[in-house]
């Protein structure tokens, strides 16, 4: 296995060049052209005078540029960070600021809309658009959106400078930057080292038997670690990944049959939605395996998809940003252990420790802790969290001068007398929906601009089809009358969809406190946990 995140695909470039890697639309190309692809960005980056390890960030749909994009930051010595294309300005804005990103991959509409908070991102000194957008410029004035101080570069130029000498990088180095939800506040920058990224691609294609015979399709966000695993787990083994940006479910029907797809990722709220349709035979005949993570998978549509594609493997997932992926049940326990988060993945190991790091028994709940090779860097920028998080792994000898550290996940999980775990609940108050992690802090924060509360809460409420349904629960501001329809039209002008509140319920009095004097919100959601029934 090669050591970095590029080699990946090099390798198979090198010996297969004709074997087909990546198809977008009606445009599929080889390993041996998208190394050239690869190469070509690499060289643009050095070409940029950007130094090694500078951050570079992609904030766009799937397509063939963004992959070449990724890989090419990381061949540069670079470090690739991925924006969620569904991500208004203002938040893809913080990321730029946040990564101290300096050169920016995305389209012209996308860049025009990012003007109004390009003043707080000092450290972005070039933009390269897609498909043929603004010719570029020299630095100064980017004449198409009027920002001041940024070289503005056609992306395909950009990718045709000549070649030279590339920074020098190795498996310990940053590869990449992966922002998640914090439970309080903005997101936290995720940093990734090569040899984190390779021995997951390695370790997931293990147990998945993947070979280069698959061919995958690729549904979730590349800012997603679940997402961004469907490139690295396939260029690892020489197989195909259609990349895939669908409008609705039945999009991805069609495309499982055109395609010939033999596996298939994605989070409870899709397989929900896809386990309600018909499928056509031939994907049923095609469909090798398909994998579930993000939330737990209901029994009911995990049934109903094994009905529909009996031939295809059903391998349940658990994972966490900061370590990748932690846990995998094997299809032939599915039926014997449904509710069970399984063991670990190759190359990990997964304890259940007590507050003082000793091992629970059998039965007993405790914090789930991942220790292995891929335990992430830590938090960008951010020591404080960091140390939250990640800590010497328990059970170390006392003479270690460095101790190793591992990742504290705060989800407390039991596991039975044969080892296998089963999730019993989060510490923080993250909500997780539609496959997302959400903090009810961001989702405050946009609610208290709009001056049309005094009080609001955000939490998580069980929904059958988003596994968390938004809810909050709010108090007027004085002279207000309460506003929902207001209130949700400005949640839509400044979050995702996927953030937006399902539900707002406003009360008269000031919200319950708890004996710390913080709005309860544990008391909110249990008293309105029959909000959502089976069906809406």
């Amino acid at each position: 296995m090669p050591d970095l995140i590029h080699d990946l695909l090099l390798r198979t470039a090198s010996a297969r060049p004709e074997r087909e890697a990546l198809k977008w639309r009606t445009e599929a190309l080889g390993y041996g052209e998208l190394a050239r692809r690869v190469s070509g960005f690499a060289h643009g980056c050095l070409a940029l005078r950007l130094a090694r390890q500078d951050r570079v960030a992609v904030w766009a749909d799937k397509r063939v540029e963004t992959v070449v994009a990724l890989f090419g930051a990381a061949a540069a010595g670079c470090v690739f960070a991925p924006i969620n294309p569904v991500l208004k300005a203002e938040q893809a804005a913080y990321i730029l600021r946040d990564c101290n990103v300096r050169l920016l991959v995305t389209t012209a509409e996308r860049w025009a809309s990012l003007a109004p908070w390009m003043a707080e991102c000092p450290d972005l000194v070039h933009v390269a658009l897609m498909a043929g957008a603004a010719r570029p410029t020299d630095a100064g004035t980017d004449a198409a959106s009027g920002i001041e101080g940024v070289s503005t570069h056609g992306f395909d130029a950009l990718c045709e400078a000549g070649p030279g000498a590339l920074h020098r990088c190795i498996d310990t180095d940053m590869a990449a930057i992966l922002y998640t939800s914090g439970s309080t506040g903005r997101p936290k920058g995720v940093v990734l080292s090569h040899r984190n990224m390779v021995a997951g691609a390695a370790s997931v294609a293990q147990y998945l038997a993947n070979s280069a015979a698959d061919r995958v399709l690729a549904v979730l966000p590349l800012s997603f670690d679940y997402g961004l695993s469907q490139l690295t787990t396939q260029f690892s083994v020489g197989g195909c990944v259609v990349l895939h940006n669908y409008l609705l479910p039945g999009d991805v029907l069609k495309a499982m049959v055109r395609e010939r797809i033999s596996g298939l990722a994605a989070v409870p709220p899709l397989w929900i939605q896809l386990a309600g349709l018909e499928w056509p035979a031939a994907i049923g005949e095609s469909l090798r395996y398909f994998t579930n993570s993000g939330g737990a998978m209901p029994t009911a549509t995990l049934s109903e998809l094994r009905r529909r594609a009996p031939k295809a493997q059903p391998f349940l997932m658990y994972g966490l940003t900061e370590a990748f992926r932690s846990t995998y049940l094997p299809p032939d326990q599915v039926d014997v252990r449904p509710t069970s988060m399984g063991k670990a993945i190759p190359n990990a190991e997964i304890l259940v420790v007590r507050e003082d790091g000793s091992e629970c028994a059998p039965g007993e709940p405790g914090e789930l802790v991942h220790r292995g090779a891929l335990v992430s860097m830590g938090y960008w920028n951010d020591p404080e969290k960091t140390a939250e998080r990640f800590k010497p792994a328990p059970g170390q000898r006392r003479e270690l001068v460095m101790p190793e550290m591992a990742v504290w996940s705060g989800d407390t999980v039991r596991r039975d007398e044969e080892g296998f775990l089963y999730f019993v609940s989060r510490r923080d108050e993250m909500i997780k929906t539609s496959g997302y992690r959400v903090s009810p802090t961001e989702v405050e924060e946009v609610i208290y601009r709009t001056a049309l509360v005094a009080e609001a809460a955000a939490f998580g409420v069980t929904h059958p089809g988003l596994g968390e349904a938004i809810v909050v629960v709010a108090q007027a501001a004085p002279g207000r009358a309460p506003d929902s329809a207001a209130l949700i039209a400005a949640c839509k002008e400044a979050l995702p969809l996927y953030m937006v509140p399902h539900h707002i319920d406003w009360l008269e009095a000031a919200l319950p406190r708890n004996a710390n004097g913080k709005i309860d919100r544990k008391a909110l959601s249990s008293q309105r946990t029959a909000l959502f029934g089976e069906k809406e």
